[in-house]
């Protein structure tokens, strides 16, 4: 299976809701137009940033055909997250993501009962990855929030020996040891998207290529000059870049990840709706405060051109 690494930034798409908090389907089409303006590599769609623990799976899978749609013609490719702790599930949002033509499929393995081995694990990666027979593979790498913490570098060369359509990691964790030992798996074939924004300049210089994270979706520009630093070998730049990335999503996690991030789309024009519960929306107190303090560390000219 012929499969071309994402260079590049990869959004990982927040799921629009309308006010009432049902799903938003008409957004998606601003939000690809927004992605496909800013350059990015790809989409990943219902992932963390997404809420996917909070959709049914009837929702996941018209948020998996509607991106398909919008991004259809576009150099933009899509990456369907569908993971879940029901393997059933798993299976059948795979399988809508091969019908509709996603360039790959990214998958958490299931967190409330977790897989205690590495065998296990595996297991459920090629359950899941047998029904998009079409479609690479990504095995997502989250420890922090899944609770599995089973380090890839140990057991990838076996994964792609038992999961035929393995391609990559979708690596969103701190340990950046493992970060280098993935980007060397399997003679360099493996392609690994490092998944903290705000370590994204690290990642790069250890070999990274590509990064899937909920940063791309309202500041794309500040991290596409990042990347453009570091490429020209102006490590001072990027440093001072990647610095002001770090302090925003570091605000952002003081007031709330999540609600915080829609409040900057809203600031890119993109009315996403609200977050759902167990998330909740920032009042209008915090909305003013986070406004001020995102405006003291330089606002839209900083972050979102």
């Amino acid at each position: 299976m012929e499969h071309a690494p994402f260079v590049g930034l990869v959004p990982a798409a927040l799921t629009p809701f309308t006010p009432a908090g049902e799903l938003n389907l008409a957004l998606v089409e601003k939000q690809a137009e927004l992605f496909v303006r800013d350059g990015v590599a790809g989409v990943f769609a219902g992932g963390t940033t997404g809420e996917f623990s909070s959709l049914t799976v009837a929702e996941r899978d018209a948020l998996t055909v509607r991106w398909a749609e919008v991004l259809k013609g576009t150099p933009v490719r899509l990456v369907v997250h569908v993971g879940a702790n029901c393997l059933a599930d798993c299976r059948a949002l795979a399988a809508r993501a091969d019908a509709v033509g996603a360039a790959a499929v990214a998958m958490v393995c299931p967190s409330y009962l977790k897989p205690r081995t590495a065998d296990v694990l595996i297991a459920c990666c090629r359950d899941v990855a047998a029904a998009a027979p079409n479609t690479p593979f990504y095995y997502y790498d989250i420890p922090v929030l899944s609770g599995i913490n089973l380090p890839v570098a140990d057991w990838i060369d076996a994964a792609a020996e038992r999961v035929p359509t393995l391609r990559g990691v979708k690596f969103t964790n701190p340990d950046l040891m493992t970060f280098q030992r993935l980007v060397r798996a399997g003679a360099g074939r493996l392609d690994v998207l490092y998944g903290m924004d705000e370590q994204l300049l690290a990642a790069v210089a250890l070999g990274g290529r590509g990064a899937v994270g909920s940063g791309y979706n309202f500041a794309a520009g500040l991290f596409h000059r990042v990347l453009a630093a570091a490429g020209r070998g102006d490590w001072a730049a990027a440093r001072e870049l990647q610095y002001r990335a770090a302090e925003l999503v570091a605000l952002m996690f003081r007031v709330g990840y999540f609600p915080a991030a829609k409040e900057l789309m809203r600031t890119r024009g993109l009315e996403l709706g609200p977050v759902r519960l167990p998330l909740t929306d920032l009042t209008p107190e915090q909305t003013a405060a986070f406004r001020a303090e995102f405006d003291r560390l330089g606002g839209a000219d900083v972050f979102l051109k």
